[in-house]
This record gives C-alpha cells, structure tokens and sequence, in this order.
C-alpha cells in the first residue's frame, strides 16, 4: 500500500511540477490577492468629502473647521452659502457629510452655553456614515475641551472636569487599533480554503474528464489509495499557502506573531483536512470543471460570509448563526487570530480545535464513500 501511494504522490507532484503555468496560478494569484486584500480591507475612513455651511463667520467657527481638516478624515471640497447649496452637494455626491454651524456659535460658547452643530451625512454607505459620527465626535470632543480651557481665567485652578467620570480605554492586544492586525489573520484563512477546495475538486474532476480515472481505477490502486494520493499533495500545499501569505503578513504588513507555532500548526492541519474533505465531496457531485466551479462558488462564498471575517456572527440572524456551526473557516479564524494577537494555546482553543477536528472527519468519511460508490456506479 505505501508503496502505491508513493508512486501516486510522485506521480501528482511530477504533474504539479511539469505544468509551470499551474504552479503560477497557485503563488501568483495568491500573493496578489494577499496584498490587494491587506491594503483593502479596513474599516479605516480617510479623507470623506466634506461640505461647510459656516452661517456664523467667526474665529471660533474656523477654528472648529480647522480641527476637522488637521485631522485627515475629512476633505472639505465646498463651502455652501445656504442649506439648498448643501442639499445639492449631497444629492450629487460631490460631499457624503455636511457640517452646518448657525448663526451665534461663538457667541453661546463665549456666554458657557451649549452651541448646537448640526452634521448630514449621507447614510447610503451606513458603515462609512457611523465610522464618520464616531470621528466627528472625537473631534468635537477635543474642540469643546479647547474651548472650556480657554473660557477659564489665567492661572486659575477650577479645571476639574464638569463630570465626575474620567473616561480612559485601553486596548488589549491591538495598541493602536490597528485594523490590519484584524484582518490579516482572515485573509490568511481565507485564500487557503479557497485555493485548496478548489484545486481539490479540480484535480479529481480532470482525471474524470479526461478518461485517466477510469485507467487509474483498473489499475491495482484501490479508491482510498487513489483518493490519498490526490487529497495529500494540495494538503502540503495548502501548508506552503499559510506560511506563505502568513510571511506576508508577518514581513509585509507588520502583524505580530505572538503565539506557538506547535498551535497555528495544529489549527492549520484541521482546517486543510476539513477544506480537503470538501473539494473532495464537491468533486463526487460534478461530471466537468464547469460544475465544480460552480458548486466552488456556491458553497464557498457563504462560508466566507458566515465566517466573521468582517461581520460579527453574533450580529446575524439565529438561523445563520446556527449555520455557522458547521462553518470550518469560522473556528480556523478564531484560532488564527488567537494565536497571532493573543498567544494563547491549546488550553484556550481546544473546543475550537475539536470542533475543527469534528468537521474534518465527518467531510473527509461523507466525501470518501460518496467517492467509492461514485466509482462503482
């Protein structure tokens, strides 16, 4: 038996390295998509274009227009004269936030009074709508500080806060908020399942294509060797993907590695066998290339979805988040990012490994006697 195996294997990797253009299409596209989805992929607003109604023309007003620009998230492309100017900027999508300051700003602030500001935001794009108030907050924040500090008299000591709660954050393994170091780790999990589910079921719904199966199947191999064969070569390369686009990440982007490697390694084994099992359970549903694309696109999308790369899965509907469950990328990712960002080990993930090591059986025996009784029908 391990002596078939062997000569299968060689022959896989002799075949792998025979076709230079499929070697490309294993890194390149890889790499790529690596790098488009680091620089992508991020919550982060810059530069949001930005329409001022100033109807008050004072210093104080300018010095609140001023904070908005010093910070560089907001661009502010136009100065309206009335609020119908401010309507047509939105409307046109020449702006996406509208700051209105009325008339007697400087003044209410000057007598210690509340100073209304009004901000529109074009809410089409929700999630830069609220990433933009949370900005503007911070920024009015600062203002008011600024100016309940210069209303105070010189040398005086009433600069005691008005509340009697100091509001102090203090991110834990992410200092900066870095929303890389976020989605990195996702990005890793996520490439990999797509490139091994899809050279999986490719791989064995060529040889059926064209006509080698069957040949291999006369031959003395039996299934389980043939399926070993075929499965275990884009198993190490799947390996090769997440140290690959991992030493992007790591050298690239900067994302720490705080973990033991003995632990990324265990999750990224359990992963690879839960997506190779499902190339292979995919494959015993197509007859051509063309179905198994198809049948790639349809199951491995909503795993993408559903896996909380960017959207949290507590926010989903019920019925999603059981669906979820079943989801082999959803634990992989909370692994990965465990053991990048937190460190933390096999005494924190074991529920997650064995739930990986759960769906990976149960794909690999579901895929492996569909497969036999695929071949014998």
């Amino acid at each position: 038996m391990f002596e078939r195996l062997r000569v299968m294997l060689m022959k896989e990797f002799l075949q792998i390295r025979r076709d230079r253009t499929a070697v490309m299409r294993m890194i390149v596209p890889l790499v790529i998509q690596m790098l488009v989805f680091g620089y992508a992929a991020t919550f982060t607003v810059h530069h949001v274009a930005t329409v001022v109604l100033d109807l008050d023309q004072s210093q104080a007003s300018r010095s609140l227009v001023s904070h908005f620009v010093a910070s560089g998230r907001f661009d502010v492309v136009a100065t309206a004269r009335d609020s119908a100017e401010v309507q047509r900027d939105i409307d046109d999508n020449v702006a996406a936030i509208a700051v209105v300051i009325h008339a007697g700003f400087e003044r209410d602030l000057s007598n210690g009074r509340s100073a209304p500001l009004q901000i529109i935001v074009d809410g089409t794009n929700s999630n830069t709508a609220l990433i933009a108030l949370g900005y503007i907050s911070q920024i009015v924040a600062q203002f008011s500080a600024e100016q309940a500090a210069r209303l105070l008299p010189p040398h005086s000591s009433l600069a005691a806060p008005q509340i009697g709660v100091s509001l102090q954050t203090v991110p834990w393994f992410n200092p900066g908020l870095d929303d890389t170091w976020f989605f990195i780790p996702g990005v890793i999990g996520s490439l990999t399942l797509l490139q091994v589910v899809s050279l999986t079921a490719f791989a064995i719904v060529r040889e059926r294509e064209v006509g080698t199966l069957e040949q291999i199947m006369v031959s003395p191999i039996r299934p389980v060797e043939f399926i070993l064969g075929k499965t275990v070569p884009f198993f190490l390369i799947g390996l090769g993907d997440i140290v690959l686009v991992s030493t992007i990440g790591i050298g690239w982007f900067r994302v720490p590695f705080v973990g033991d490697p003995l632990v990324m390694l265990a999750g990224s084994a359990l992963f690879l066998l839960a997506a190779v099992g499902m190339g292979l359970l995919l494959s015993t549903y197509s007859k051509t290339q063309q179905q198994a694309f198809a049948l790639n696109f349809f199951f491995v999308n909503p795993f993408f979805i559903l896996s909380g790369f960017a959207f949290p899965i507590a926010a989903m509907p019920r019925l999603l988040q059981w669906f979820t469950l079943i989801n082999p990328l959803r634990y992989f990712l909370v692994i990965i990012r465990a053991v990048f960002l937190k460190g933390v080990g096999f005494a924190v993930l074991w529920p997650d490994l064995a739930a990986l090591a759960a769906l990976a059986a149960v794909m690999l025996t579901i895929s492996v006697l569909r497969f036999r009784s695929s071949l014998q029908s």
